[in-house]
């Protein structure tokens, strides 16, 4: 029996990426209301980002430049929405 893999939808941008691997492993959600990206500080989330960031980079992209773009998302992004009070 052939078994396909399911394939991320294409990104554009290697940060557009590495936002759309954080989001399926639940290491960031949005802000219901003002769509803000927001950390969960999950770390078994995160550590799974990073290991599809390892094992399945986007194509013509290093695993290494994968990690670094997850790393630089996770460090641009807080823990509280910013336009909430």
């Amino acid at each position: 029996m052939l078994m396909t893999k399911e394939r991320r939808p294409a990104t554009r941008t290697l940060r557009g990426w590495a936002m759309s691997v954080l989001q399926e492993t639940g290491a960031i959600h949005e802000c219901e209301e003002h769509g803000w990206a927001k950390d969960r500080a999950d770390p078994h989330a995160r550590e799974r980002a990073f290991d599809i960031a390892r094992h399945d980079p986007p194509p013509d992209i290093s695993p290494q430049s994968a990690v670094n773009a997850v790393a630089e998302v996770l460090d641009g992004i807080g823990d509280t929405c910013p336009e909430c009070d």
